[in-house]
């Protein structure tokens, strides 16, 4: 089955020129459409425009300029079977034999979440698709052609191969323009659903991510992994060795808590939990020697993230501790070339994040997996509820809504202890509560840290007022928690007794 026609029209035209024209050298004719045509012609390629086989113009502000006979029919038809043969003759159709059609991406068209609806279906492409999805059904006489990286590939096999590709070849980039309209489809199903003011989970979840790259293991070294989306879309690895699984992970939970600060913000996470956040009005030293101070034990070997760039001096007081990953939104040139000194320590800058644009959070079950909307609710200051005889001060109910945030990104049972601008102790995912405050307790004294007029965030109600009461005897003079619990009076009694401040938010930050 050799090669004498091809359908080129794609969106991202990469290598296309040097494509076509190595087709035109092997005597192969080119039929195109719109842009790709004029670069095509411009670069003094041959081309036929579809319009001249169809005898129809491009129709309805481009919606239809391929769905034709002339040319689904070159694409479809069957070339060993006579009748399909004596059909092409009587309807004057030229077989196509080569459909290289690529398609604009549409995850870029919502990925702002500003697009409206009527604008994103614009952007929806049905000719392309029907063109990619003919030729890969009837790959054993069409090749399909969808990703550029094949390129290469394909002029190798047709030079070689007296103008044909062979069916192995054939059947595998027909997977391919599968795989790639699935995702496509997918994309906008979920799309045209978070639309949709009916159920936000749709009836059938679509999760077509494609392959990024292999991972060398995943949590351990006897796991394959490998790492699929649009990771690198938001993060940039400027320097250092290659990003394994535990630090990808590590990576984006400390970008997300990072980014619920509006001050200058340093955090330390390791294993996914932070064990320190600082932050300070104008100084990213300063706010990484407030996160550092919370637990300088636990930091070794952790991922520092800062929501500002970082300066000279915040370099070199970062120089001295081990640290896997640096994390900030940008690297003033010196910071950068000083901080490169080190081979293995891997610096990562993060672009543009709207956290409230990832819809959904997916945890792997037996026999399915968990979908749930991503923890993204603000805390309203003005509907917390002061459920205390005293009141929280400025300084507290500042203090509080830090510990709130923080406390958020804390693998439940979780408890935070806090200033206004540090957390000074960390207690993550106990089986109890009150285990939970005893450790975030013992780790501050270990550091050294007083825990006298110091606020507590939980992350849960407390069940019983033994939590409340331990975090009390610390020192602690103000206490955040969503309330809810059946023996909500009996906590609130305590807190009186110990002229605790204590703040409902109605709101639960459970973090499994």
């Amino acid at each position: 089955m050799k090669i004498k026609t091809a359908l080129i029209s794609v969106y991202d035209k990469t290598g296309i020129v040097d494509f076509a024209r190595e087709l035109q050298n092997l005597g192969i004719d080119i039929i195109s459409t719109g842009g790709t045509y004029n670069l095509l012609t411009q670069n003094g390629i041959k081309a036929k425009r579809v319009e001249d086989i169809t005898g129809f113009p491009e129709m309805f502000n481009g919606r239809v300029k391929t769905l034709h006979p002339k040319i689904l029919g070159g694409i479809l038809a069957v070339r060993d079977n006579p009748e399909h043969i004596e059909q092409l003759k009587k309807f004057g159709i030229i077989p196509i034999d080569l459909v290289v059609v690529n398609l604009y991406p549409f995850s870029d068209v919502i990925r702002d979440g500003k697009v409206t609806i009527d604008e994103a279906i614009e952007e929806i492409d049905i000719g392309g698709v029907t063109l990619l999805r003919a030729s890969a059904k009837n790959y054993k006489y069409v090749v399909g052609v969808v990703n550029p990286d094949r390129y290469e590939q394909i002029i190798y096999e047709l030079k070689t191969n007296n103008c044909e590709i062979s069916e192995r070849a054939r059947l595998s980039l027909a997977i391919e323009v599968f795989r790639h309209t699935s995702d496509y489809d997918a994309i906008i199903a979920n799309f045209l659903s978070s639309q949709s003011t009916e159920d936000v989970l749709p009836e059938v979840f679509h999760l077509n991510l494609p392959k990024v790259k292999n991972l060398r293991y995943g949590e351990n070294p006897h796991q394959r992994s490998a790492l699929y989306g649009d990771f690198f879309t938001y993060f940039e690895h400027l320097h250092g060795k290659e990003l394994s699984y535990n630090n990808i992970l590590d990576i984006s939970s400390a970008t997300e808590l990072i980014l619920e600060f509006d001050k200058p913000a340093c955090a330390i996470v390791k294993h996914t939990n932070p064990c320190g956040v600082g932050i300070d009005e104008s100084s990213t030293l300063e706010a990484f020697k407030k996160a550092f101070a919370t637990d300088t034990v636990s930091a070794f070997g952790g991922i520092v993230a800062f929501n500002r760039p970082i300066d000279f001096k915040t370099a070199m007081a970062i120089d001295e501790v081990f640290f896997e990953v640096i994390i900030a939104p940008e690297f003033p040139s010196d910071v950068l070339n000083f901080l490169m000194r080190k081979k293995n320590r891997r610096l990562i800058r993060y672009k543009d994040i709207d956290l409230k644009a990832f819809g959904f959070d997916f945890r792997k079950i037996i026999g399915g997996v968990l979908v749930q909307e991503v923890d993204q609710i603000d805390l309203e200051p003005m509907n917390l509820r002061v459920v205390t005889r005293r009141k929280p001060t400025v300084d507290e109910m500042e203090a509080l809504i830090f510990a709130w945030k923080v406390v958020k990104h804390i693998k439940s049972n979780a408890i935070v202890y806090a200033k206004k601008d540090r957390t000074l102790g960390i207690g993550a995912g106990q089986m109890s509560r009150v285990d939970s405050s005893k450790i975030a307790v013992m780790k501050a004294k270990e550091m050294g840290h007083d825990l006298r007029g110091s606020v507590v965030a939980s992350d849960a109600f407390f069940p019983f007022p033994d939590g409340l009461i331990e975090a009390a005897k610390a020192g602690a003079t103000a206490v955040i928690q969503p309330g809810g619990s059946i023996r909500d009076e009996d906590v609130i009694k305590a807190a009186d007794e110990y002229n605790i401040a204590m703040v409902f938010t109605g709101i639960r930050h459970f973090k499994h």
